[in-house]
């Protein structure tokens, strides 16, 4: 195969790559919990102890950790996981975030930076979208969220005994692992669920069958007695008593099922009852806006009724950039996830991932995954000129490429953080409409740094004795460079020099790893038991709450949070009873 056939090819790679990087496959043959039902069965009013706003990664361990005490009502927007072949099987990645449907479990979006995202809308939430690298936050990270460190450790464990695994290491993983040791970044710490700085291999929600595992399979641990799950169950407003109350009090919600019928649902009589919001770090400040909880001006410009005016709701948003450089290969290599991390000092985590053909199998051989015009990822073309018919057009080139092109994997980094922020703000007043939202990658040096490092040091593991078996020896290291910024990652506009500067590389190749957050801030938005400021009975749990991704990924400590949380509203829900 010449360089030119790899580098017209590579465009197609790196479709393939991150469709593994980030997805789920939540197996279990067509379960049914029977608290499960679909939002057309709910009564027009009911009332319970706690509604939980969201089923996805914080949610569903939420929701199964109140039910063992009280009377929970968990709404999600989405339908189930389980049987659905696009999520269910691994080989049907693409699908999933090709799906643009109404039904889909992805719901995609582009963010003002011009990059392509996606957010979950099924149960499991997150966990049904991503890689399944599974990891925990480092211990710095815990004390300064001022967590228990003990319960901590305890929900880490009650989440991991359902959902983690350690992963299975072949050629291509193993020769990115010695890289990274080779290179320097030590020491190395083996197998590990801990954040510890050097190179490890982590965890995976991947079984030995390849089988996923998801913030859903977490109900498990539900009492089903005490535990309403509705589905297609989409959530319009919190409900507020304002008359004589000091301040706001939340004490309900209107949601709407798949037929459009509106329902509500109140909280029952009690001082320790509350409504929870765990719908995501776009979903949660989203529907406290259209609930009248945010800027006032930004409201009332919609016609929403100003319950609270809190201009810090949707401020803080954050995303880490990823950025990636692929490798064709001259040796077959095994198709592989997230398994391997590099944890720098500067602040860069270094990850890969490889196939032989990263999307095969039926219905779609080459769907070419995060990096797939099918999912409108067309970075030579500005978002003003993002059409159906240059999607189409992108699509049946890249149907004709060769199957070489798809033998290889990318080592990637994320930058940490990160520090560069943004904000969301309110499209619409429908909230199944997206929000508009800026992450300003890069905005602060210390980003683009953090970025240039990483990329400096997967240059050095490439061209490392460790991984020289997987790169072909007549092709340097800033032609695959040079063929990385060629790709059709993102919509932003390319620059001649994205291969002599790796600045200007991070900024044109910039990718979503799909874990951003912020928008409910804590010390700005909640306190530090997760309470929003300035109303009564109405929490936010999530990753909306982060001020930095925890570990190098953060699903982990999301469902870990749910349990976290859940434990210590029912001891203070003990503690009020045993008062009285």
């Amino acid at each position: 195969m010449d360089l030119g056939c790899l580098r017209l090819s590579f465009v197609a790679t790196l479709a393939t790559f991150l469709f593994f990087h980030d997805f789920c496959a939540c197996q279990k043959a067509a379960l049914n919990y029977s608290f499960m039902h679909n939002a057309t069965a709910a009564q027009p009013v009911s009332y319970y102890d706690y509604i939980i706003i969201g089923g996805g990664t914080a949610g569903c361990p939420l929701a199964a950790t109140l039910s063992q005490n009280a009377s929970v009502l968990l709404l999600e927007r989405g339908g189930s996981p389980y049987g659905n072949p696009n999520i269910t099987n691994l080989g049907s990645f693409g699908a999933a975030l090709s799906d643009l449907s109404s039904t889909s479990p992805s719901q995609r979006f582009i963010s003002e930076d011009g990059v392509i995202n996606s957010r979950a809308r099924v149960l499991g939430g997150g966990s049904c979208l991503n890689a399944g690298f599974y990891t925990r936050a480092a211990p710095y990270y815990v004390r300064e969220t001022g967590w228990d460190e003990r319960l901590v450790n305890e929900s880490y464990q009650w989440v991991e005994k359902v959902v983690a695994f350690e992963p299975p290491m072949r050629q291509w993983q193993s020769a990115v692992r010695d890289g990274l040791v080779e290179v320097g970044v030590l020491p190395y710490n083996g197998f590990t669920y801990d954040h510890l700085y050097g190179t490890k291999i982590g965890g995976t929600i991947f079984d030995q069958n390849g089988q996923r595992h998801t913030a859903a399979d977490l109900l498990e641990y539900a009492n089903p007695s005490g535990l309403t799950l509705l589905l297609h169950a989409t959530v319009h407003k919190v409900l507020f008593r304002i008359k004589g109350k000091a301040r706001p009090q939340a004490h309900g919600v209107v949601f709407r099922d798949a037929t459009g019928a509106k329902h509500r649902a109140y909280l029952k009589n009690g001082p320790k009852n509350e409504i929870i919001v765990s719908a995501g770090a776009l979903g949660s400040p989203q529907l406290l806006m259209l609930s009248g909880v945010g800027p006032a001006d930004h409201l009332k410009a919609h016609n929403i009724t100003v319950v609270l005016d809190q201009p810090l709701v949707g401020q803080g948003m954050s995303d880490n950039p990823m950025n990636a450089i692929f490798v064709p290969s001259p040796v077959p290599v095994e198709v592989s996830l997230i398994q391997v991390v590099g944890i720098t000092q500067f602040g860069s985590y270094i990850e890969a991932a490889s196939g032989e053909n990263f999307a095969g199998g039926s219905p779609s051989p080459r769907d070419y995954g995060m990096f797939s015009p099918k999912i409108g990822q067309l970075s030579k073309v500005p978002p003003k000129q993002r059409t159906p018919e240059a999607i189409a057009e992108a699509i049946e080139n890249m149907k004709a490429l060769d199957d070489p092109a798809f033998r290889g994997g990318f080592i990637l980094e994320k930058v940490m953080g990160p520090v560069s922020t943004g904000h969301l703000e309110l499209r619409t007043r429908n909230p199944n409409d997206n929000p508009s939202v800026t992450f300003n990658y890069f905005k602060e040096p210390e980003d683009l740094q953090r970025c240039v490092q990483g990329i400096s040091t997967i240059e050095k593991i490439i061209e490392s004795k460790s991984f020289s078996k997987f790169k072909y020896e007549s092709m340097s290291v800033p032609t695959l460079v040079n063929m990385t910024a060629s790709a059709p990652v993102n919509l932003l506009p390319r620059h001649s020099n994205s291969s002599t500067s790796l600045e200007q590389f991070c900024r044109d190749t910039v990718m979503t790893i799909w874990h951003y957050h912020g928008g409910c801030q804590v010390g700005k938005v909640v306190d530090h038991d997760y309470k929003v400021l300035g109303v009564d009975a109405l929490r936010v749990i999530d990753g909306s709450t982060f001020y930095y991704s925890p570990g190098t990924n953060p699903q982990a400590t999301v469902m870990m949070l749910g349990r976290y949380m859940g434990v210590r509203i029912l001891r203070e829900r003990l503690a009020s009873n045993d008062s009285k």
